[in-house]
């Protein structure tokens, strides 16, 4: 099975998360600037990621790419989300930048695998959240760092 994982990361700490969930599903990491429409087509699973900036923000790299997300033909593919939020001092939009990567992929015909429980986290609102759950893997590494080799591990195996 062929996986890209395609990130966007100004702090690292997204780009090393994408590099653990490589691991663990032997897939290539791709940087969003770097990122092709070919890349997102030219697998069997697509695995996204942001962090979420401010009231809610996609990572400054995804706003250009999102463009890019769009004019990809994602009918029919398997697409797993990942992001990173502070709970603690952004309760309000709590790693909503998965939310708006949702939105898209959705609207492009794909799969989405890998939801995910809120139990855990404390936050207010999320765009993130769907139908109870979260529409996939959500790691808060201000708060909640210790809990991210876990989180990730359980997550990669059930998306597989």
């Amino acid at each position: 099975m062929t996986v890209h994982i395609i990130y966007g990361s100004d702090s690292g700490r997204t780009k090393a998360a994408a590099g653990k969930i490589a691991a663990k599903l032997d897939g290539k990491v791709i940087n969003i600037s770097d990122a092709t429409t070919a890349d997102f087509e030219g697998c069997d699973l697509l695995v996204l990621g942001s962090p979420t900036y401010g009231g809610g923000d996609l990572q400054a790299d995804w706003e250009t790419g999102i463009d890019l997300l769009a004019e990809a033909d994602l009918t029919g593919k398997k697409v797993a989300l990942f992001g990173l939020g502070d709970q603690s001092n952004y309760p309000d939009s709590f790693a909503d930048a998965l939310g708006a990567l949702y939105d898209v992929v959705v609207e492009k015909g794909a799969e989405v695998v890998g939801f995910t429980n809120t139990k855990g986290y404390e936050f207010e609102v999320s765009t993130a959240v769907r139908d109870g759950q979260f529409v996939g893997l959500v790691l808060d590494q201000d708060n909640q760092a210790g809990k991210s080799e876990k989180r990730i591990a359980s997550w990669t195996s059930q998306i597989l």
